[in-house]
């Protein structure tokens, strides 16, 4: 993983405590925060500022990923649980005040909704699509694709379900492990609890994104260039582009 040497340094002075909490619990979530960013640096300049559709800001470490990986860019980012967007808030008022990202408290979906058609260049996110049920998530895509220009490009780090269910089992279980040897290590269980209530539902039938059905709902979206990339045990990056 080659990282600009001040990336931490950056990250760990803006978000703090969230960011090093993160590194510490899932490495590799951080890895794809900064992913999505360093794709979105690589889209290519149509017009001055590019508009970018942020799916689930959270405390805004893939925001922050972002608005650091090119000037030329404005973020909304989308967020209705407000104790995580509050943070974001304080976090990157910075960038707010430079009128390069504004904030949106109101679901995915009802956003995408209001949005004109062919009026975002990027629409990115980090770890939010797979928590939406499997209809929801549907309607979200088909959102997105509506809402991008022709051209405009889906950059999304996540968690991929292997299609070999006894492979992605095992990767699972590695993962509690290292929850258990992490968290007993900082004698925090309660975030033991949190992130294994979460697992369980992340992996519940009705939520769990596996690869060949997401790949494939992107394509009966509309999408074409359909790509998964950096694929690290359960995580990897998925991009795709509406054609013009």
């Amino acid at each position: 993983m080659s990282h600009p040497p001040n990336y931490d340094a950056i990250f760990s002075g803006v978000i703090g405590k969230e960011y090093e909490m993160l590194k510490l619990i899932c490495p590799l979530m951080t890895e794809m925060s900064r992913l999505v960013g360093e794709t979105a640096s690589c889209y290519p300049a149509k017009q001055a500022i590019l508009n970018v559709v942020e799916i689930g800001g959270g405390t805004g470490i893939t925001t922050l990923a972002l608005l650091t990986s090119r000037n030329d860019l404005h973020v909304t980012s989308i967020d209705n649980e407000p104790t995580m967007q509050n943070q974001a808030k304080q976090h990157l008022n910075a960038w707010n005040e430079e009128n390069r990202l504004t904030f949106n408290g109101l679901d995915a979906l009802s956003v995408l909704q209001t949005m004109p058609a062919d009026s975002a260049d990027i629409v990115a996110s980090a770890y939010t699509l797979h928590n939406f049920e499997d209809n929801y998530r549907s309607e979200v895509i088909n959102e997105v694709f509506r809402v991008l220009k022709p051209g405009g490009q889906l950059i999304n780090g996540d968690r991929y379900a292997l299609d070999n269910i006894n492979q992605h089992t095992r990767m699972i279980q590695e993962e509690v492990r290292g929850y258990f040897k992490v968290l007993t290590g900082i004698n925090r269980l309660d975030l033991l609890e949190h992130w294994l209530v979460h697992l369980f539902s992340d992996e519940s039938e009705n939520h769990v994104m596996r690869e060949g059905v997401a790949l494939e709902q992107l394509q009966q979206a509309g999408f074409t260039d359909i790509n998964l990339s950096h694929r690290m045990e359960v995580n990897a990056l998925v991009t795709a582009v509406k054609p013009h």
